[in-house]
């Protein structure tokens, strides 16, 4: 590689030239440049951050496939990721087994080059706009000749196929379908362990749906996280459970989240009016929020986050109806930002990115969330999650070391007044917050709001700790520095 240096010897100057060598000097250390991947912080261990020290807040969505199998989903994934990148996203979610990317899919233990091929290209266009990308390995339920859901299927691992398993238990259990599986990721890891693109690798889409029982898959799933760790050590290892959406599945869910090797407690959550918790048919805020304060409660000493959100029709059994009146977001809105004001590490993260997010152009809600977090180190913060009571809003604040966050949410509009009713959302006006709480019976500094629907900021009168709020409708951001902080 050419020296710096010698770049700037015995040549003539002028300005042209000039140019040119600090445009090669750029390159050749970008190019030296070690390039950085996701990590749990080790300065809060609730919150992520890059291998360089800088602070990382996941904000995108699952983006599994583009729901064809020719190489046109190519255009249209890069379209996708071009769309959120554009808006400060910076993570999207993919399934590899999905048909468009699975590289087992004519004979297991066989991998297809072609669709790798696809998958070097999802990395590459994700790195060139900074985005990781969280690659999840498997997400059939059965292997059966007479399915129930032929999207959730793979027989090719039966015996009978050539495969190593006789049903879905032995693939967990049986000692040669396990070292199958651990050759297909030591296959991946050659090809992808050194990809700084690569959120981190989930073992499973919602393990517990499996036709097989939790003292099958959850040893398993021991193993296997243990396999990432060794095969993967510089990226995530992770797995996933179905919707939190019945108390029967709270203990399973706690015992996910303390599980040695899974460096996320992750949780996946709808508004489903089938679900048997009631928190699942009210407000979308509400149940988001519930689901992370669930998983912190479990003490997991790792990085939450809502990994799967949005809206259903009861028991999942489509998208949800209503979607086509939320033109404005509003269910998108709230699955952003909910998690994170109540103590995630990141954005909730929506489903149905191309029935409702691409249908309706809703990407900009990810620009107006990276815009409250772009400046944020909340691994340096060491933010305290809390919810305050008032009669109108909801109040959702994060109090750190030096920033107090605060979203004020309209309890009034929810996704029955605006989408089900037709109820415009009411602009709120003439209301005074006490902070007191928050600023330690000071004076906030530097009080400033967002709003999200107005794409604006602007400051707010403080006096004490009480601020005014500007006029607004659904919601709005407050941002001060704490007094302390203020006075250093």
């Amino acid at each position: 590689m050419t020296s710096p240096r010698s770049l700037f010897i015995h040549r003539p100057w002028n300005l042209a030239g000039l140019l040119l060598s600090l445009a090669v000097v750029a390159a050749a250390a970008a190019e030296a440049a070690p390039r950085a991947f996701v990590r749990v912080s080790p300065r809060d261990a609730r919150y992520l951050e890059l291998s360089d020290g800088r602070p990382y807040v996941p904000v995108g969505l699952n983006l599994i496939a583009p729901n064809t199998r020719d190489s046109e989903g190519l255009a249209r994934m890069d379209e996708w990721i071009g769309q959120l990148a554009a808006n400060g996203g910076n993570f999207v979610r993919v399934w590899l087994s999905s048909p468009f990317w699975d590289v087992e899919h004519e004979k297991s233990g066989v991998y297809d080059e072609a669709k790798a091929a696809r998958i070097d290209q999802l990395l590459r266009m994700a790195e060139r706009r900074g985005v990781r990308v969280k690659l999840t390995l498997e997400h059939f339920r059965e292997m059966s000749a007479t399915p129930r859901q032929r999207w959730a299927n793979k027989p090719l691992h039966l015996v009978a196929q050539g495969g190593t398993a006789t049903n879905m238990a032995d693939f967990f259990a049986g000692a040669a379908s396990r070292a199958r599986f651990t050759r297909k990721l030591e296959w991946f890891s050659e090809r992808y362990g050194g990809e700084p693109a690569v959120f981190g690798w989930e073992l499973w889409n919602e393990v517990n749906a499996v036709a097989a029982s939790p003292s099958v898959f959850m040893p398993w799933t021991e193993v296997m996280l243990a396999e990432l760790r060794r095969l993967f050590p510089r990226h995530l290892a992770l797995q996933s459970l179905g919707s939190f959406d019945t108390a029967s599945v709270r203990e399973l869910y706690r015992r996910h989240s303390l599980l040695p090797g899974n460096d996320l407690a992750q949780a996946h959550r709808y508004l489903d009016l089938g679900a048997s918790l009631e928190v699942c048919h009210g407000p979308v805020d509400v149940l988001a929020a519930d689901a992370v304060r669930e998983l912190l409660g479990f003490n997991p000493g790792k990085p939450v986050l809502l990994a799967e959100s949005g809206a259903v029709e009861p028991r999942h059994s489509g998208p949800f109806k209503l979607y086509a009146r939320d033109t404005q977001g509003t269910i998108l809105h709230d699955v952003l930002f909910a998690p994170f004001f109540a103590g995630a590490a990141g954005a909730g993260q929506i489903w149905h990115w191309d029935v409702y997010v691409d249908r309706h152009r809703l990407w900009p809600h990810f620009g107006r969330f990276a815009e409250i977090v772009k400046d944020l180190d909340p691994p340096a913060e060491r933010f305290e999650p809390m919810l305050l009571a008032h009669p109108r809003l909801r109040l959702y604040a994060l109090k750190g070391r030096r920033t107090v966050l605060v979203w004020c949410r309209d309890s009034r509009n929810t996704w029955q007044s605006e989408l089900e009713q037709g109820q415009a959302p009411e602009t709120i006006e003439g209301l005074t917050l006490d902070l007191a709480a928050l600023a330690d019976n000071a004076t906030l500094a530097a009080a400033r709001f967002y709003d999200p629907w107005q794409q604006r900021w602007g400051s707010v009168k403080a006096s004490g700790s009480a601020l005014t709020l500007p006029p607004f409708a659904r919601s709005l951001v407050l941002k001060a520095v704490r007094p302390e902080a203020a006075a250093r």
